[in-house]
């Protein structure tokens, strides 16, 4: 199955890009909940955190990282964002595509309880 996140990585569809290394990529989401809504996923299709493998460890490193320095050059980290990756579909996971959300600003709603 080729995921929409995939296809991104692939410039066969369109995305907002604000960084791409070897690792991974990062793009502004285009359902965002909050003034800020970033996504940082591995270049490499992994499912979920469920289909992590030993090894996998420093991916994820980089990619909270990068969100760090995101956050700084976006002007929230003096105020605070979350970081949040959803797992499965009750998890709220909607593309099966690990990835891990930025964001900052007024959050929606549901965000908040």
């Amino acid at each position: 199955m080729y995921c929409i996140f995939c296809k991104i990585l692939s410039g066969e569809a369109p995305a907002d890009i604000i960084y791409r290394d070897e690792q991974v990529t990062a793009f502004r989401d285009i359902h965002p909940i909050a003034k800020t809504h970033i996504l940082i996923i591995p270049n490499r299709h992994i499912d979920s955190v469920n289909a992590l493998e030993p090894g996998d460890e420093a991916l994820l490193g980089q990619m909270v990282m990068l969100a760090k320095e995101l956050a700084a050059k976006e002007g929230v980290a003096e105020h605070g964002y979350r970081l949040m990756i959803n797992t499965g579909v009750h998890g709220g996971q909607t593309v099966p595509h690990l990835h891990l959300h930025l964001i900052a600003g007024k959050l929606a709603r549901f965000l908040l309880g």
